[in-house]
């Protein structure tokens, strides 16, 4: 994990003032938005994606997408996207920033063209992994340049098409590599067949979103355990509409049970692939009281929290969160599964850790998670390591903990550029 950053601006994170009603509208969600744009762009015909994330993760993927020939125009129903053009040959260069999606889904369509693409970002993407990606690429006849390295910058020449075929794939690092090459797969001459090979990858309800846009998006997908098929096929969805973020949203809803009192999550989806839905079960684990309505998910806190042990391998993302409001739990709370973590943003793991212990929790690593052990906290600087998921847990805690620090806030415009107003507006409703 990388040192903390040079000091820079902090913000105090609010102490909630008494029991909560709120009512909060989250935006979009990134991972489905990334994943329209990306299948928008390799659509046979233009797409309008409706109630898209505006965030600093989707202008990478669509000035990544604008770079290799397509076009968008943002306009007051939404984002339409132009297919990609194969015409131009000149060299080209897309930036990553710290975006997962960007830097695995993009460069398959790449290949697809017929210039050289480069494709770098900010030191912390070169530390996450990718390296089995850029193999499975190869193997199905994208030609790349990465000097050994298995991770950014690498360089992708385009041959105006990628054969495809069937090609093992060890996804057990990131679900988004099975992801970027099924998104692609309809584009390839044979389709594509992956055979998964080593552990199972994390995060199952991200396979199912990039299934379910698939479809939505007109191609044929199989699936036989571990052996995922799609065919060669013409794209086309003239309006694709993105839920709301319910990732986005778990602070919000923990904010209930920290702080007590209720807060409803608007357009919460009665039926999603959406990992973030899981917070609903977990909630009502914890013995809060939880209620999905046409107008969205309510929560109302107890006033109690349990110490709980926790298999998070399918919901990783949702841990900052979690581990921040289980240091106010009445008994000692464990999260596994999630070792994935720690090629995230950052070392997730380590952060937590690290942080949380830092203002007198009492937090340990294990080989795949963290074991919690509630003390009573402090204020002080929570460092952030250019996580916007890690401004997140700082928020909630500061609901109950005064003087706390979190760095960087500006960081959480990765997924939610507006948080720090919306968490605001949600203490003084």
């Amino acid at each position: 994990m990388p040192e903390p950053a040079e000091p820079r601006n902090t913000w105090t994170a609010p102490v909630a003032p008494g029991p909560l009603n709120a009512v909060v509208q989250v935006p979009g969600s990134k991972s489905i938005t990334n994943r329209a744009y990306l299948l928008a762009g390799l659509s046979s015909t233009s797409t309008l994606v409706r109630t898209p994330l505006e965030s600093r993760d989707t202008v990478l993927m669509l000035d990544a997408l604008a770079a290799m020939g397509g076009s968008y125009q943002p306009g007051p129903d939404g984002v339409r996207i132009s297919p990609l053009s194969t015409e131009g040959d000149a060299p080209v260069a897309v930036a990553l920033g710290n975006a997962g999606t960007v830097a695995r889904f993009t460069p398959a369509l790449a290949g697809l063209g017929n210039r050289a693409v480069r494709f770098d970002g900010d030191e912390a993407i070169r530390r996450r992994p990718v390296a089995p990606l850029l193999r499975a690429l190869s193997e199905l006849g994208v030609q790349i340049e990465d000097d050994g390295r298995g991770a950014p910058p690498f360089t992708v020449h385009g041959k105006g098409r990628v054969r495809g075929g069937k090609v093992d794939l060890d996804s057990s690092a990131s679900s988004q590599f099975l992801s970027a090459l099924l998104l692609a797969g309809p584009s390839f001459d044979e389709g594509v067949t992956v055979r998964l090979v080593g552990g199972a990858p994390p995060s199952e309800p991200h396979i199912a979103m990039t299934i379910d846009l698939l479809r939505r998006f007109g191609a044929e997908t199989e699936r036989d355990g571990t052996e995922f098929h799609v065919g060669p096929a013409r794209l086309a969805c003239p309006n694709y509409t993105v839920e709301p973020d319910l990732s986005t949203a778990a602070p919000f809803v923990a904010a209930a049970v920290a702080a007590g009192g209720t807060v409803r999550v608007t357009g919460w989806p009665e039926r999603t692939t959406q990992p973030g839905d899981w917070l609903r079960s977990l909630l009502t684990e914890l013995g809060q009281r939880v209620e999905l309505g046409a107008d969205g998910l309510t929560v109302t806190g107890t006033g109690e929290i349990p110490g709980v042990t926790l298999d998070l391998h399918e919901v990783g993302e949702l841990t900052p969160v979690i581990a921040a409001l289980l240091c106010f739990a009445d008994g000692p709370s464990v999260i596994s599964g999630v070792a994935h973590l720690r090629g995230h943003e950052t070392d997730r793991l380590t952060a937590l850790a690290t942080e949380l212990s830092g203002l007198g929790g009492d937090v340990t690593e294990t080989e795949d998670g963290l074991r919690i052990t509630p003390a009573p906290l402090h204020g002080g600087e929570f460092h952030t390591y250019d996580d916007h998921r890690l401004v997140m847990a700082g928020a909630v805690l500061g609901l109950r903990v005064p003087g706390v620090q979190v760095e960087n806030p500006a960081t959480v415009g990765k997924t939610f550029p507006g948080f720090v107003d919306a968490w605001t507006t949600l203490l003084h409703s």
